[in-house]
């Protein structure tokens, strides 16, 4: 049982670090997001047994596909790996599988295991994990308010693509930098952050757990005064 006052609903990840990890141990930049798999899996878990309903992490932004081919090529083949060999993991615990992003980039074949994974974990009631992947905040508010032009509507939260989810309560950052990267710009409007010196295959449960205790110290007004 959690022992955490106050649980946020939705905490958001930018998993920063994965390179750097690599590099000090004298590997490929890939061999850091393979490692970082066990930490998405330690947060995934800690999430279930504190309660938390939303869990996003930002995978690859719509700047990545820059990166060179070799990286990009890799981590769309773990994203296959991960969601072949995840699939009890996410049944076993009740917890819903979500890709969110510009997804008429990616392959024919990862779209259709996308599909795959999210129609088998669709009535998973536990919690809910989001993928970012192939994601920008500025393309997400273009996205939507394109689509709200067009259809006439009149809140823009409807036409971004978490729409029906709530913002998130909390934002951690690993590797010591202190930014949110073109991250869900609109819906961190009130979002507590808390940045963290570690490199992401190195967060694990403490870590967590040390993160969502700093949270539940925080007084949060939304502008109001208490």
């Amino acid at each position: 049982m959690s022992n955490i006052e106050v649980v946020p609903t939705h905490v958001a990840f930018i998993m920063d670090g994965n390179g750097r990890w690599a590099k000090q141990r004298g590997k490929d930049r890939i061999f850091g997001h393979f490692e970082g798999v066990e930490s998405v899996r330690a947060v995934m878990e800690e999430s279930v047994e504190t309660g938390v309903k939303y869990v996003s992490f930002f995978a690859f932004s719509e700047e990545n596909w820059n990166r060179p081919d070799a990286e990009v090529n890799g981590l769309m083949e773990l994203m296959m790996k991960c969601m072949v060999n995840e699939l009890h993991t996410f049944l076993d615990n009740g917890i819903r599988f979500r890709v969110l992003g510009d997804r008429s980039r990616l392959s024919k074949q990862l779209n259709e295991a996308i599909d795959s994974m999210e129609e088998a974990t669709a009535a998973c009631p536990r919690m809910t994990a989001i993928i970012f992947l192939s994601y920008s905040g500025k393309w997400d508010i273009r996205q939507a308010s394109r689509r709200m032009a067009e259809e006439g509507g009149s809140e823009i939260e409807d036409y971004l693509v978490t729409a029906g989810i709530p913002d998130p309560d909390l934002l951690i950052r690993t590797s010591g930098e202190k930014r949110i990267s073109n991250f869900m710009l609109w819906q961190l409007a009130y979002t507590e952050f808390v940045f963290t010196d570690i490199l992401w295959p190195d967060f694990r449960k403490e870590q967590y757990r040390n993160a969502l205790l700093e949270y539940a110290s925080r007084d949060r007004r939304f502008g109001k005064v208490k």
